[in-house]
C-alpha cells in the first residue's frame, strides 16, 4: 500500500467541535474528503446543520450535527455517546471551540477570563477526556487540540493575556494527556495555527484594523487559511502518525521565528 493510501481515513469515525464554520469546518472538510464519517459539533445548531448537509452532499460521506456546549460536562459526554450510536465509533476527534476576548488586563473583569478559560481550556478538557475514555475502552485512537501560536508569544498589538494562558494550558494538557495514555494507544497532539483569515476574523469590526499590522510582521506577509491547516489534522487523525504524540505543531508561516 502506497503513502496516498495509507493517508485516507476510510471507514474512521470522528467530530469536530467548533465545526459550523472557519477552521472546525475546514477540517471537518478535510476529514470527510479522506474518507471518514464525521460529526459537527457547535453551540450554532442551524449552522452547524447547514455544514453538515454542504458536507455530505460534498463528500458523500455520513456528516451529523450536534448541539453540544462544551463547557458542560453532561453534555459532553451525551455528545460523544451520540456521535458513537450515530457514526458507529469513535476514532478520532479535532477539540477547536474556542474564543478570544481582547481587553487590557487591568481592565479585564474576572467574568470575561473566566469566559475564555472555561470555553478554550476547561472545554478541551472535558471534550478530550469524554473522547479519550471511549478511546481507551476501544483500542484506543487520536486527539488533536487546538492551541494557537498564542501559546508561543504575547501577540501585539492587541491585549489578550487570558487568550494567551488559555492556549498555553492547552499544549501542556496535551502533552499531559499524551504521557498518560502512550501505552494504552491514544494518542493527544494540537496545533498551534497563526493569524488565519477566516470568515468571522476577516468581517469582524475589531480585527479588520489590526490585519494590516499582522501582515507587516509576518515573514510571509499574509494570513494563513483554514484550507492551509487540513493536511497536519488528517496526518494526525490518520494511522501515519501512530509513532506522534504529544506533539504541538505550529503552522504560522515563521510568525514566532523572531
Amino acid at each position: 500500500m502506497g503513502i496516498i493510501e495509507k493517508m485516507k481515513l476510510d471507514g474512521k469515525k470522528g467530530f469536530v467541535t467548533g465545526a459550523a464554520r472557519g477552521i472546525g469546518k475546514s477540517t471537518a472538510k478535510a476529514f470527510a474528503e479522506a474518507g471518514a464519517d464525521v460529526a459537527i459539533v457547535d453551540l450554532d445548531y442551524d449552522e452547524a446543520q447547514k455544514t453538515a448537509a454542504e458536507l455530505a452532499e460534498k463528500t458523500g460521506r455520513k456528516v451529523i450535527a450536534l448541539r453540544t456546549d462544551c463547557t458542560d460536562e453532561k453534555q459532553v459526554d451525551e455528545m460523544v455517546a451520540e456521535v458513537v450510536r450515530e457514526l458507529g465509533g469513535l476514532d478520532f476527534c479535532h477539540n477547536n471551540a474556542g474564543i478570544c476576548i481582547n481587553a487590557p488586563a487591568e481592565e479585564m473583569t474576572y467574568e470575561q477570563w473566566n469566559k475564555v478559560i472555561n470555553i478554550n481550556l476547561n472545554g478541551i478538557f472535558l471534550t478530550d477526556i469524554a473522547a479519550g475514555k471511549y478511546m481507551l475502552e476501544h483500542g484506543g485512537g487520536s486527539i488533536i487540540n487546538t492551541a494557537s501560536m498564542s501559546a508561543h508569544i504575547v501577540n501585539v498589538p492587541q491585549p489578550q493575556c487570558a487568550y494567551n494562558a488559555s492556549k498555553a494550558g492547552v499544549i501542556q494538557l496535551t502533552k499531559s494527556l499524551a504521557i498518560e495514555w502512550a501505552k494504552r494507544g491514544v494518542r493527544v497532539n494540537s496545533i498551534s495555527p497563526g493569524y488565519i483569515g477566516t470568515e468571522l476574523t476577516l468581517n469582524s469590526p475589531t480585527l479588520v484594523p489590526l490585519i494590516e499590522k499582522w501582515n507587516a510582521m509576518a515573514p510571509l506577509g499574509r494570513m494563513g487559511t483554514p484550507e492551509e491547516l487540513e493536511s497536519i489534522c488528517v496526518y494526525l487523525a490518520g494511522d501515519t502518525s501512530t509513532f506522534t504524540t504529544g506533539s504541538d505543531f505550529v503552522i504560522d508561516g515563521a510568525f514566532t521565528c523572531f
